[in-house]
């Protein structure tokens, strides 16, 4: 059988088709169905705040989880352009991948990118920087963030955090209401009974906005597959020189430096999260495509941030923490 499956897309009220090519709707049409689920209820979530919030923006770190969520809303509004801008809390320390991945994605779309430069806010005294081995600017985010949000008056910010990453992200609703201060309470949030989202605000609040709340990381993935998405090539296995740290394989580079009793070795590894790179590890892997990644995803045991993020290694309740100050 050749050709490609037309299927209806979850764009309401138009004809539009997406063309699903034909072993996957033919070989996983229960998968394809529940991505096409999963892909209304987040094109409905983008819309809704869209319609109810004067100023929504996108943030966008080039990690897998924000690429399908920056496709997602362009399902949302095709064929006009995004109605928001995208913006990527830079903390200087990226893996040079990722930051050549970012550029030329913007380039090739024309999305308007804003760039929030956590370098910027150590020069302007906004924040401090640690020194030491074990050191990152990973917390530092929090405040440049936070800026960004409130210069550009932004009251609603668009992520791509999923409720199976960490458990106080599996607290989060779909609309994470901050106070004035960019703050997060979980005791406060609203019921969101039947997909019902309310998002008036008072001036000066914000909504943080999670339309991939009820994907996994294996969702995120075959999405990946079925719309054929680009992806910076650190997510597929390659040889890389890397130390243990605190379990952690960190790469070596500028801002990871080994200390003398820590070994370097040359190791076939990948990424399964994007993050600054003093603190987001690699795994070993012979996975080279996604059809490789899938199957080693649904086979572990230990979540992406589990297993390769030091920031979340710190206290039980690091990213509650973290989300209570203003965290994304």
């Amino acid at each position: 059988m050749g050709g490609a499956v037309p299927r209806r897309s979850s764009r309401e009220g138009t004809s539009a088709v997406t063309t699903i090519p034909t072993e996957l709707a033919v070989d996983n049409p229960v998968w394809v169905d529940e991505l096409r689920a999963l892909e209304a209820e987040a094109v409905h979530i983008i819309r809704e705040v869209v319609a109810e919030l004067e100023r929504p923006v996108l943030l966008f770190s080039a990690g897998k989880d924000s690429i399908v969520l920056l496709r997602l809303a362009e399902k949302a509004f095709r064929p006009a352009p995004l109605p928001f801008p995208i913006l990527h809390v830079d903390t200087g320390h990226n893996f040079p991948e990722v930051i050549e991945f970012r550029d030329r994605l913007v380039a090739e779309t024309g999305h308007r990118l804003i760039v929030a430069s956590v370098q910027e806010s150590i020069d302007r005294g906004r924040v401090t920087e640690a020194d030491g081995p074990s050191s990152s600017r990973n917390r530092l985010q929090t405040r440049t963030l936070l800026d960004a949000l409130e210069e550009n008056r932004f009251d609603a910010a668009f992520g791509g955090a999923r409720r199976d990453e960490e458990r106080a992200r599996a607290k989060e609703r779909v609309l994470s209401f901050r106070d004035e201060f960019g703050q997060w309470d979980p005791r406060s949030q609203r019921p969101e009974p039947w997909s019902l989202y309310n998002g008036r605000i008072r001036r000066g609040e914000q909504v943080r906005v999670f339309p991939l709340s009820n994907w996994t990381e294996i969702d995120v993935w075959r999405y990946i597959e079925l719309e054929n998405l680009a992806l910076p090539s650190i997510y597929f296995a390659h040889d890389r020189q890397v130390f243990e740290r605190d379990g952690i394989l960190l790469g070596l580079s500028e801002y990871t430096l080994p200390t003398d009793d820590e070994l370097v070795q040359r190791l076939r590894v990948r990424y399964r999260t994007v993050g600054d790179l003093t603190i987001t590890g690699a795994v070993r892997s012979d996975a080279d495509d996604i059809t490789g990644v899938i199957e080693e995803i649904a086979a572990a045991t230990v979540s992406e941030r589990g297993e390769t993020r030091a920031d979340d290694r710190t206290s039980v309740a690091a990213m509650e923490d973290r989300k209570r100050e203003g965290y994304f």
